[in-house]
């Protein structure tokens, strides 16, 4: 009987654990969308926070990934066949993802790229209804119908005539969430054979060496006012270093699909912290 309440006790402290763990990292997402539209809005080009959000996260979270699996780090590397998948996924899913939903906020604002970024479980519900050879049940239907009224009605102000953000804005948002969508489903066999942390942070790293190389990323003026700097410590250390080991972490602990309902607070918090984030009321240096 003791024992049992023992257990019980623990299970609930480890569920409370995640829960809180989950619901900090969605304030943390929340808040890198506004540090974003900061940087972008006091003179950092899109394609140089990109590289170095992907970059300076890759090599933190690999030399984490090096220091506690050094063996499963060199194995993955060295598998030709699972070296190539994790290639993949770096450039088209978590690189291309960070990319566009940056380019959201450009030509919009951090909430509105956040809320359309979350029609992502919508489109990987689809996916999944179509590699299943399935309609989609009714409940899902309803989730479907609801999440595209809800982005016409956003991105219209409830009036079909005219769009209330830029059709390039839109566009960027829509791309960001199928991006997000590819990102959550491509890795899931990697993830079960190698981790999520390895796959994760191995993936930055490559974003972080190809995305600059592409896109030329050091053409572009690094400007680092102390404002500046101090958004960009914030997007790339709460944001994304922080962000996404906690989530894994208190994914862990809860499971996958209450970390991602938990973590849906993002779009909340990141329209709060947008209106912190202006240059009225934000770094006034």
């Amino acid at each position: 009987m003791v024992g049992d309440e023992a257990e019980k006790g623990d299970s609930m402290s480890k569920t409370v654990k995640g829960s809180l763990m989950v619901l900090l990292v969605g304030l943390a997402w929340g808040i890198s969308g506004a540090f974003g539209q900061y940087l972008m809005a006091h003179g950092m080009d899109v394609h140089l926070l990109t590289s170095l959000r992907l970059m300076i996260s890759g090599v933190v979270l690999t030399a984490l990934v090096l220091w506690r699996h050094k063996e499963k780090v060199i194995a993955l590397v060295t598998t030709k066949k699972h070296f190539k998948e994790l290639l993949i996924y770096s450039l088209l899913g978590l690189g291309l993802n960070q990319y566009a939903y940056l380019m959201a906020i450009r030509y919009s604002n951090a909430g509105t790229a956040t809320v359309l970024q979350y029609l992502s479980p919508i489109l990987g519900l689809i996916f999944v209804s179509a590699t299943a050879k399935r309609l989609p049940t009714i409940t899902e239907s309803l989730a479907i119908l609801l999440a595209i009224l809800g982005t016409v009605i956003m991105a219209c102000h409830g009036d079909l005539s005219h769009l209330a953000i830029s059709p390039i804005g839109l566009f960027w948002g829509v791309f960001s969430a199928l991006t997000y969508a590819y990102c959550v489903i491509k890795p899931v066999n990697m993830i079960k054979t190698w981790g999520s942390l390895i796959v994760i942070g191995l993936a930055m790293l490559m974003g972080g060496v190809v995305f600059p190389i592409v896109t030329r990323a050091w053409r572009y003026p690094l400007m680092l006012t102390a404002g500046n700097l101090v958004a960009l410590i914030g997007i790339i250390g709460i944001g994304t270093i922080f962000a996404y080991t906690f989530f894994l972490k208190g994914a862990s602990l809860i499971g996958p699909v209450k970390a991602t309902l938990l973590a849906s607070i993002e779009p909340v918090a990141s329209v709060f912290f947008r209106h912190c984030a202006n240059e009225r009321t934000f770094l006034r240096y």
